[in-house]
C-alpha cells in the first residue's frame, strides 16, 4: 500500500442521520499526567508497556531455564536456583504477562469497538492497573530476601511452612490476591461497559468478535477468581495461623488445595488464549476481504467453550486417587470442549477461503496461530484421556502442550493483534519487512522448541527437573530444544526493535489504513480523549464497510452532472 494512501485522511461524513455527538475534554501532557490518567486508552497502553516488560523477565528467565537443560548433569544453576527461575517464569507469563496483556487490549478497544467514551468506571480502571502493578513488585520483591520455589501452582503441602519455611510462598500468595483483586475489578467494568454503553444500533447481534471474546472471560473471571482466592488464602492461614485445611496428618487435605486451584487454573487457560480467538476473528475477515464466515457460531461457540471449560478442571487431577466415573466425566467434557473450538476453526478456515487474500503481517501470525493452535489442541486429546494421562502426567509431553496452546496459540495471536492494531495505537505502521522476519523466526522457534518435548516426554522425561542423565537420546532432545527457545527470542526481539523504530520513523498511519470492519478505525489514529467527534449508527457487524459505502454513495451525489465531458457538449 502506497504511502499516501495510508496516510489519507478518511472523510468526514456531516449528513449521516442519526449521529450522536459528545463534548471535547482537554488533553492532560507530562508523565504525571499518565501516572493519575483514568483515560482507557492511556491505562490501556500502560497495561501493554508493563506486560510486556514482564513477558522480557519471564523470558529470560525462560532461556536460563533452556540453559541448563541443555546438557545432561549441568551445573549451571543450582536446584535452588532453578526453581526459583520456574516458579518466577510461570507466574509471571500467567499473571503479569497474559492477563494483564489481554486486559491492555481489552481497555484500549473495547470503548472505541462499541462506540463509548471511556469505561464505565474509569477511577476503578486505574484502581485495577495499579493493583497489578503491585502484585508484580511484590513477587518480584521476594528477590530480595528468598523467591518461591513451589512451581506457578505452588501446590500444597509443597508451599507449607514445613517445606517453604521462607516468606517467597508469601509473596506469591500477595500476588495472586493483588492481581486477582485488580482483575476482578476490571472484568466487573467490561461487563458494564459492553452492557450499557454501546453505540445506538449495535445490539448484542452486531457486537464485535474480540469484544463478545473479552465480555466472555469477564464472566469466567468474575466466576473463578473468588474461588481461587479462597484457596491460597487457606494457604496463607495454614502457613502463618495455626490452621490445617491442606495438612493430611492433621485431618487436611492437600487435594482441596488443588480443587480450588484447578477450578481457577483451567478456565484461565481459556482466559488466556480467548482473546487471541477474539483477534484472529477480527484479523481474518480485514485480510480475506470478506465477512467472517459464520458470526453467530462463533460467538455461540465462545460462550460453549466457557461454559464447558468450567466444568472440567479435574482433568489436571487425573492422577489424583479419584473414582472412575469421576475420572469419565471429566475425560468426556474434556472431549467435548474440542467440538466449539471445532466450529471456531472451520469457520476461520471458510474465511479465508477464496477470499482475496492479502498477506500482511497480522495476517500471517494469524495462521501461525492456526497451525500451532491446532497441533496444540490434538495433543490435548491425549492428555485429556485418563489412561493415557497417567503414563504422560508430569512428562515433557505436558509441557509441550500446553506451550503450543499459549505460546504457538495465544502469543501469536497477541503478535497478530499488535501488528493490527500498532496504527491505531501509535498512528505509525511497523515495518512490513522486519514484521515477516520476526514471524518465521517466532514460528520456527515455537515449533523447534516444543514439537520435540513431545519426543522427550515419551522418552520418559519428567517436568520440574534441574538435572537429568543422559538417556534416551534426553540430552539431544533438550539441546535441540534449547536452540528453539533462541531462535523464538530473537524473533521476539525483531518486533520489539520494529516498534522502537516505528515510534519515531514508521510510516503515517492515517484513520484506516487496513479498510477494516469495526469502528476503532472511524477516528483518527492515535483516537482523541473524546475517543469520537460523533458517533454512527451502527447498522451491521461490519460498520465501517457501511461508512465507507455511505462515503462514496456522498461523493457521487456531489459530483456535477457531465463531469469529464466537453463544456460545448
Amino acid at each position: 500500500m502506497a504511502t499516501e494512501q495510508i496516510a489519507a485522511p478518511l472523510p468526514r461524513i456531516a449528513p449521516v442521520p442519526e449521529i450522536v455527538a459528545h463534548d471535547v475534554r482537554p488533553e492532560q501532557r507530562g508523565w504525571i499526567s499518565w501516572l493519575t490518567t483514568t483515560d482507557h486508552k492511556r491505562i490501556g497502553i500502560m497495561y501493554l508497556v508493563a506486560s510486556f516488560g514482564f513477558f522480557i523477565v519471564g523470558g529470560i528467565e525462560a532461556l536460563l531455564i533452556r540453559l541448563q537443560l541443555a546438557q545432561a548433569d549441568n551445573t549451571l544453576l543450582s536446584p535452588q536456583v532453578f526453581n526459583a527461575l520456574f516458579t518466577m517464569h510461570g507466574s509471571t507469563m500467567v499473571f503479569l504477562f497474559m492477563m494483564p496483556l489481554a486486559a491492555g487490549l481489552g481497555n484500549y478497544l473495547i470503548p472505541l469497538m462499541i462506540g463509548a467514551r471511556d469505561m464505565a468506571f474509569p477511577r476503578l480502571n486505574a484502581l485495577s492497573f495499579w493493583l497489578f502493578i503491585a502484585g508484580g513488585t511484590v513477587f518480584y520483591g521476594s528477590l530480595l530476601f528468598s523467591p518461591p520455589e513451589c512451581g506457578w501452582t505452588c501446590y500444597a503441602p509443597m508451599s507449607e511452612t514445613a517445606f517453604s519455611p521462607t516468606n517467597g510462598v508469601d509473596a506469591w500468595i500477595f500476588l495472586i490476591h493483588l492481581t486477582g483483586i485488580g482483575s476482578a475489578i476490571g472484568a466487573i467494568n467490561f461487563i458494564v461497559t459492553v452492557a450499557n454503553m454501546r453505540a445506538p444500533g449495535m445490539g448484542w447481534g452486531r457486537l464485535p468478535l474480540f469484544v463478545w471474546t473479552m465480555l466472555t472471560i469477564a464472566v469466567l473471571l468474575a466466576i473463578s477468581l473468588p474461588v481461587v482466592a479462597t484457596g491460597v488464602t487457606l494457604l496463607l492461614t495454614d502457613r502463618h495461623f495455626g490452621t490445617h485445611f491442606y495438612d493430611p496428618s492433621n485431618g487436611g487435605s492437600p487435594i482441596l488445595f488443588q480443587h480450588l486451584f484447578w477450578f481457577f487454573g483451567h478456565p484461565e487457560v481459556y482466559i488466556l488464549v480467548l482473546p487471541a480467538f477474539g483477534i484472529i476473528s477480527e484479523v481474518l475477515p480485514v485480510f480475506a476481504r470478506k465477512p467472517i464466515f459464520g458470526y453467530k457460531a462463533i460467538a455461540a461457540s465462545t460462550l460453549a467453550i466457557a461454559f464447558i471449560g468450567s466444568l472440567v478442571w479435574a482433568h489436571h487431577m487425573f492422577a489424583t486417587p479419584s473414582p472412575y466415573f469421576v475420572l469419565m466425566f471429566f475425560m468426556l467434557g474434556s472431549y467435548l470442549v474440542a467440538v466449539p473450538t471445532g466450529v471456531k476453526i472451520f469457520n476461520w478456515v471458510f474465511t479465508l477461503w477464496r477470499g482475496s487474500i492479502e498477506f500482511r503481517v497480522p495476517l500471517l501470525f494469524a495462521a501461525g496461530f492456526l497451525v500451532s493452535f491446532l497441533n496444540g489442541g490434538i495433543t490435548g486429546i491425549f492428555v485429556a484421556t485418563f489412561p493415557v494421562d497417567w503414563q504422560l502426567h508430569d512428562t515433557y509431553f505436558v509441557v509441550a502442550h500446553f506451550h503450543y496452546v499459549l505460546v504457538g496459540g495465544a502469543l501469536m495471536g497477541f503478535f497478530a493483534g499488535i501488528y493490527y492494531w500498532f496504527p491505531k495505537f501509535t498512528g505509525r505502521m511497523l515495518s512490513e519487512g522486519l514484521g515477516k522476519i520476526s514471524f518465521w523466526l517466532m514460528l520456527v522457534g515455537i515449533w523447534v522448541t516444543f514439537l520435540i518435548q513431545h519426543s522427550a516426554g515419551l522418552s520418559g522425561m519428567p517436568r520440574r527437573i534441574y538435572e537429568y542423565p543422559d538417556i534416551n537420546n534426553l540430552e539431544l532432545y533438550n539441546l535441540i530444544s534449547t536452540i528453539g527457545s533462541f531462535i523464538l527470542a530473537l524473533g521476539i526481539l525483531v518486533t520489539i526493535v520494529n516498534i522502537m523504530r516505528s515510534l519515531r520513523a514508521g510510516t503515517v498511519a492515517g484513520p484506516d489504513p487496513w479498510k477494516a470492519n469495526t469502528l476503532e478505525w472511524f477516528t483518527q489514529s492515535p483516537p482523541p480523549v473524546n475517543n469520537f467527534d460523533v458517533i454512527p449508527r451502527v447498522r451491521s457487524v461490519e460498520p465501517m464497510k457501511d461508512i465507507r459505502r455511505e462515503i462514496e454513495r456522498q461523493s457521487r451525489e456531489r459530483e456535477p452532472v457531465g463531469v469529464g465531458a466537453r463544456a460545448d457538449a
